[in-house]
């Protein structure tokens, strides 16, 4: 049986017992964890819809990447230029793949029925009116001008 999981935008194809080598994650080593599923699909059997499908998945290690050295030249100037980039990993684990486990229901116990209101001159409490915003200020007038004429 295998399964497609999406972990940081990224697709795996992934088998139960499997170790695979991600970007780093954010969780803490040997807790399980449960990435989001695709597809599942397995062994010539009918394949069945991600809705009830779960792989658990937990942390071995966080690890570094292959060094990678870069280097840039420009020819007849003298300018030669090295940089180089280490990945940050984590190795993670597929512990298992299958549905998810159902929740627990509590048992149901039936719900009792009020009665109607038998009296009719009771009324039925109002429900309770939201409060209004706040009403904003008028935008204030600048005076007009005044001119020598007017004075």
């Amino acid at each position: 049986m295998y399964a497609i999981i999406s972990l940081q935008g990224k697709q795996y194809r992934v088998e139960e017992g499997q170790r695979l080598i991600v970007d780093r994650l954010a969780q803490p080593a040997d807790k399980p964890f449960h990435p989001t599923v695709l597809f599942v699909g397995g062994d010539g059997k009918a394949e069945f819809s991600p809705k009830g499908a779960q792989v658990t998945a937990k942390v071995v290690q966080d690890v570094l990447g292959d060094k990678i050295r870069i280097g840039k030249y420009k020819p007849k100037s003298g300018i030669r230029r090295h940089t180089g980039h280490r990945s940050k990993l984590t190795e993670i684990e597929i512990t298992a793949i299958g549905l998810k486990a159902a929740p627990k229901k509590a048992a149901e116990q039936p719900a009792e029925e009020k009665p109607a209101e038998e009296s009719a001159g009771e009324k039925p409490k109002a429900a309770a009116k939201p409060k209004a915003a706040p009403k904003k200020a008028p935008a204030r007038k600048t005076p007009a001008k005044t001119t020598k004429e007017d004075a």
